[in-house]
């Protein structure tokens, strides 16, 4: 299991993502599960990945393989697509065929795999969006009523997002939204764990301005995890009923 999250506000975009994976309790790993595919003020896309690292890793490496390709197409690559729906449109054809084929294989032991990405990015003269990509290839977008989205065990950081995040809500205030919405969930599932990938993504620059890794252990985390703790406490033992 695993858990990602992207912010679409005003001023840009955040995503965190954990990097755990596991397959039974004697069986944790840690792989990468955001990737960056980026022309630094032309275009900047950020995906996210939660499911099946048999079809998240093949999906990524293909649309990695389609953008190197010297006969690359607007059809094919998602840093020639046109528009950002269109590289949604992209990723989600390509993870629906991968997820098909690893399922025919599966299906004779009876078994299956499915995986789902939050695609996020922007294309310079074009709007910053941010789509939930399905494993059947179908997708929805990040709206002004609902400006984030997640994937994997997504339950337990939900409630934080739903009463503090706005379109208006601040990058430095969003990336504590989304640090805090994963200590929530780094609490109550087992399956999603450190490190953490961070970045954000400036309004209008087409770029990854900064990324950061959580390591386990990590002071800054380990004092935001503490206060807002603390903060819950406190704000509890005030309630009067």
């Amino acid at each position: 299991m695993t858990y990602c999250v992207g912010l679409l506000l005003n001023d840009g975009m955040v995503l965190l993502s954990d990097t755990r994976t596991n397959a039974g309790l004697d069986n944790i790993a840690t792989y990468r599960k955001m990737f960056t595919f980026e022309n630094p003020g032309e275009r900047i896309v950020v995906i996210l990945t939660a499911g099946s690292l048999s079809i998240t890793q093949t999906t990524v490496a293909e649309l990695r393989e389609a953008v190197e390709d010297p006969d690359a197409t607007p059809e094919t690559s998602i840093l020639l697509a046109p528009t950002m729906l269109k590289v949604a449109e992209i990723v989600g054809n390509r993870l629906a065929r991968v997820r098909q084929a690893v399922d025919d294989k599966l299906a004779v032991m009876r078994q299956g795999a499915s995986a789902s990405m939050i695609v996020a990015g922007q294309r310079k003269g074009g709007a910053m969006r941010m789509f939930l990509i399905y494993p059947e290839g179908n997708f929805i977008e990040a709206t002004e009523d609902t400006p984030f989205l997640q994937i994997g065990e997504h339950k337990y950081g939900k409630p934080i997002l739903d009463r503090v995040v706005r379109r208006s809500t601040s990058l430095a205030d969003a990336q504590k939204a989304v640090l805090l919405s994963m200590d929530s969930t780094l609490r109550s599932n087992l399956s999603v764990g450190m490190p953490l990938d961070l970045a954000v993504i400036p309004a209008g620059e087409c770029r990854v301005a900064f990324t950061r890794r959580f390591e386990a252990g990590d002071q800054d985390f380990a004092r935001i995890s503490a206060a807002w703790s603390k903060a819950l406490r406190d704000s509890f033992a005030k309630i009067r009923i």
